[in-house]
């Protein structure tokens, strides 16, 4: 059907041929960031996968002095989400490139056609359709809540962004224009309709992992936080609520005798998992004993003074 007249024409384009990767309207860009992000998250796999898996994390943006953005923030207080642009900035060749390619020579910047995420129960898919900071372009955007604006810092919660990330942008959250409850899910809706209820699909397709800590592992992780000031619980359980299945990315390998094993940190946390019940049975050191026995770091002292308080299968049979 044409356009009634008067009224503009949105025919698309004939198609174009394919795209070289040297046509001119390809060329780089170059952004400054406006600030940084301040989290309680310093690695990749302490880090939640999504905003709504934070807990309620706290963090804040600090944005740089002299930019005239004292004027920007006016009338962000008025909002309660706020969309934040960042940088994933520990990817491999990121800072100072300007060429992204799957692979090519040192020095240029990678990153990956197809990925592993979490949930995809050991099948690769296009990185285009996942959440994966292993883009042609490192450019990340997460919804975070926000909580008071004092300057040029931005207080703010739900954050899962790595500590000193790059941001590039701020956008408000608008619900009305952007919020649709009952889109497609890709991938993911074979895991929607297995935990469809009562004919409504759960916000998040996949219910979390139960997390519980055997008397033995507990007992070992609260005299890690008492005598040395190393809170394993939080982490450890944030990450396996997220799902505990074997995945190079997360450190995360199954062990001969059927239980898995997360590296956290220089720490090594054994658990097992029945269906979604996921049981954490013990804390190992990550060194080796060579480096107990030889070295001088204060922090292999503390895994010295640990294996000392608990020797290596030590751990209660019933573990």
């Amino acid at each position: 059907m044409g356009a009634t007249l008067g009224e503009p024409s949105f025919a698309p384009k004939p198609p174009s041929p394919l795209l070289p990767p040297d046509d001119p309207r390809l060329q780089p860009f170059s952004f400054t960031p406006i600030g940084i992000l301040r989290t309680p998250f310093p690695d990749r796999v302490s880090t939640p996968r999504q905003p709504h898996a934070s807990e309620g994390a706290e963090g804040r943006i600090e944005l740089a002095s002299g930019l005239g953005l004292e004027h920007a923030v006016s009338d962000l207080e008025g909002w309660e989400y706020l969309w934040v642009v960042f940088c994933f900035h520990l990817n491999a060749g990121v800072r100072g490139q300007s060429s992204a390619r799957p692979s090519g020579a040192p020095g240029v910047y990678h990153w990956r056609p197809k990925v592993l995420p979490p949930r995809s129960t050991g099948k690769r898919r296009g990185v285009l359709a996942t959440r994966s900071p292993h883009r042609p372009n490192p450019i990340g955007l997460s919804l975070v809540r926000l909580v008071s604006v004092e300057g040029l810092v931005i207080h703010v919660r739900d954050v899962d962004m790595i500590d000193e990330s790059p941001v590039l942008d701020i956008k408000p959250y608008i619900p009305y224009a952007e919020a649709r409850p009952g889109a497609r899910t890709g991938w993911l809706e074979p895991l929607a309709a297995e935990n469809e209820s009562a004919g409504e699909i759960p916000a998040d397709p996949e219910p979390g992992f139960s997390v519980t800590w055997s008397p033995y592992a507990a007992e070992q992780a609260a005299y890690l936080k008492d005598e040395h000031g190393i809170d394993l619980v939080a982490p450890v359980t944030r990450t396996l609520r997220l799902g505990p299945q074997p995945h190079p990315y997360r450190r995360i390998r199954a062990l001969p005798d059927g239980t898995l094993r997360l590296a956290h940190k220089d720490f090594r946390i054994r658990f097992r998992v029945e269906r979604r019940d996921v049981t954490v049975l013990s804390i190992g050191t990550g060194y080796r004993e060579r480096d107990l026995a030889l070295s001088d770091d204060p922090a292999v002292a503390v895994h010295r003074a640990f294996n000392a308080r608990f020797p290596p299968g030590g751990e209660p049979a019933a573990c």
